[in-house]
């Protein structure tokens, strides 16, 4: 026991050191949003020169859009394949993870076309060809950085991969390996990247508060604001409504009973921080470990609510500032891209930028000019993105739960009371390999959850 504590202590100990490391990273890029926004207020001219920055941030994201989208679509595929095999709970998880995924996208591309985000703005587009008026030393800089591998045909070719893959069973076991080993390094060169957004955001909101005024301020709180009653609204009345019709559970009661969780991810901006603790939670509320076990990892990589909002409404919000608003047939086309192109969106700073820059780049290159803006304020709105996604997936195991009828009723109505609380102990002993407890009968949830 005391090896498990020294353990759990060293644990608690690397997971603060990486969360003191986010903390820098977010001050800093917020730091950086309101220097660029006084700099480009009071020196407009300095700001539009600072341009270049939020240009060469943009390089580099775009840089790795065709590498993030094969490794992931490609490993998705499996992911896809292995939960397909478990049987009737991951078939019908799968089911969930698609509908509701499209239904938060389309959400988000309902409501941008409700406040018309970023109308006004008239942004330069983007254009990594033009060399006019840029210093020599910066063009040469800015040409290091390599250009683009275009996305459809990446995408298209990284399905026919994952799904030849999946023929091939065994044999395509070690490829899909490299694959991963290829995709740990893809974020791993994607995470240094973003550790230069506070220079990206700088120079992008400089320049774009230096050439608009203060508008570009009003319009970019306007989407965060919006952003966040959106998500809101979504967690309350379309989970929640879903949550109490099928199990009768009360989606505050849920939320209380996950508050912990909920301050771990609002710490860190990633809803990853708290997959151990949800899987122990909803083991302890009542649902059975076979669909804990399936539904909240395919969860993490299928069941983005929150990231699909975010992909549709930045959309939006980027094509409107751009003098170039997307029509009802370029928006459905983005929608089909995000349901997939979304799937590599978890868990990893900078890969939803990078799924942005994609479905951006996929449909009207010249919009990336307006990513800059999304660099300033997307950590502003990564807290509600994972938020939203980690209480998509509590709500998503609960249904399943019912669904395939592997929840205790009973324990879920006594845990959500208060009258079984959730014992940190038995976590950490169960995390370091402690048999779990016995799953009681499965019995249905009671109405007064």
């Amino acid at each position: 026991m005391a090896s498990q504590r020294g353990e759990s202590l060293d644990t608690v100990k690397s997971r603060r050191k990486g969360i003191d490391k986010s903390h820098y990273l977010y001050i800093a890029v917020i730091a950086a949003v309101i220097l660029g926004a006084v700099v480009g207020l009071m020196f407009p001219e300095v700001g539009k020169s600072l341009k270049p920055l939020g240009d060469g941030f943009i390089k580099l994201i775009k840089m790795m859009i065709a590498p993030v989208i094969f490794c992931t679509i490609v490993l998705g595929i499996g992911s896809i394949a292995k939960a397909a095999t478990v049987g009737k709970v991951g078939g019908l998880a799968l089911g969930y993870f698609v509908a509701m995924s499209t239904f938060a996208l389309a959400i988000g591309l309902v409501v941008g076309n409700l406040i018309h985000p970023g109308e006004g703005l008239k942004l330069a587009p983007y254009d990594p060809n033009k060399k006019a008026e840029v210093d020599s030393t910066v063009a040469f800089l800015l040409n290091i950085i390599p250009g683009d591998i275009p996305v459809l045909p990446t995408l298209f070719a990284a399905i026919l991969v994952g799904f030849a893959l999946q023929k091939m069973g065994p044999q395509g076991a070690p490829i899909l390996k490299a694959i991963g080993h290829g995709q740990v390094l893809v974020f791993r060169i994607l995470i240094m990247i973003m550790w230069l957004a506070p220079v990206g955001a700088f120079g992008a909101i400089a320049a774009v508060v230096g050439a608009t005024g203060f508008q570009a301020i009003v319009s970019m709180f306007t989407l965060m604001a919006a952003f966040y009653i959106t998500c809101a609204l979504f967690i309350v009345i379309i989970l929640g409504g879903l949550l109490k019709v099928v199990t009768g559970v009360n989606i505050f009661k849920l939320m209380k009973y996950l508050g912990r969780e909920y301050l771990l991810i609002f710490s860190t901006s990633s809803s990853e921080a708290a997959l151990p603790r949800l899987i122990a939670k909803m083991e302890h509320l009542g649902v059975s470990k076979p669909v804990v076990g399936v539904t909240v990892p395919t969860g993490y990589s299928f069941n983005l609510d929150g990231t699909a909002i975010y992909l549709t409404m930045a959309s939006l919000f980027v094509a409107n500032a751009m003098g170039t608003p997307l029509d009802l047939g370029a928006q459905i086309s983005l929608l089909v891209f995000m349901i997939i192109a979304s799937k590599g969106a978890a868990g990893v700073t900078g890969a939803g930028l990078a799924t942005l820059a994609a479905g951006l780049q996929a449909h009207k290159p010249e919009l990336l000019g307006g990513v800059g803006m999304i660099v300033g304020i997307d950590r502003f709105m990564s807290e509600a993105r994972a938020l939203t996604n980690f209480t998509g997936n509590a709500v998503a195991t609960i249904l399943i739960g019912t669904w395939v009828k592997e929840i205790d009723g009973v324990q879920v109505n006594s845990v959500l009371s208060g009258e079984e609380p959730f014992d940190e102990a038995t976590m950490l002993a169960h995390h370091h390999g402690d048999p779990a407890p016995a799953q009681t009968e499965a019995r249905p949830v009671p109405a007064n959850a």
